[in-house]
């Protein structure tokens, strides 16, 4: 599938537009908010409930909810869903041992009622490591062709260095096809 999101299409304006990021622990999903929010790389600890922060392009806000991943902590991810938008799902690539608890964690949130308007991007994380799967390998194990009900890319990233993650610091959109978050005072979309 790998196309825009849809749905983000008709983002416009000073609101602000609610973007949960989850992942198993130590996929780097508060490396990756950082990233965007500071665009360096900021030592981290394991996230034990969530971190927010408010992350503003071009007069898009986006209110960023990084969600820890511990075994414990995912059985409350659903406390989390209401008014969500999009859904950041940080992937480790290095770790082929647990993406089919990956798989599971995704299709059973994306049944979750309250996310079913949606948008989901999927951050293959760790490219920089030698052996990391690659983005057409997390999308099989996953079964991403299978998921019809939500707007969904796949996209390579690094976040200790912040390739493949940044929020509009390229002129090329990570997401093609119509590809990007229009914002209130432009035609210039929002990159993730």
């Amino acid at each position: 599938m790998g196309f825009i999101l849809t749905k983000m299409l008709s983002v416009f304006g000073d609101t602000e537009h609610k973007v949960i990021i989850v992942g198993l622990d130590n996929a780097g999903k508060t490396t990756i908010l950082y990233q965007f929010l500071t665009k360096e790389a900021v030592h981290t600890s394991p996230t034990i409930g969530s971190n927010v922060e408010e992350i503003t392009v071009r007069k898009t806000h986006f209110l960023v909810w990084d969600i820890g991943g511990q075994d414990n902590l995912r059985a409350s991810w659903y406390s989390y869903y209401g008014n969500t938008e999009i859904v950041i799902l940080v992937v480790d690539s290095t770790d082929r041992e647990r993406l089919t608890l990956t798989k599971e964690e995704l299709h059973q949130m994306l049944a979750h009622e309250e996310l079913q308007n949606a948008a989901l991007l999927i951050l293959a994380n760790k490219q920089d490591v030698k052996g990391s799967m690659t983005t057409t390998e997390i999308s099989q194990c996953l079964t991403l062709d299978s998921i019809s009900s939500h707007p969904w890319h796949v996209q390579a990233c690094c976040a200790l260095t912040g390739e493949g993650c940044q929020m509009a610091q390229s002129s090329e959109p990570v997401w093609t096809e119509g590809g990007a978050i229009p914002t209130a005072d432009s035609e210039t979309p929002v990159h993730f």
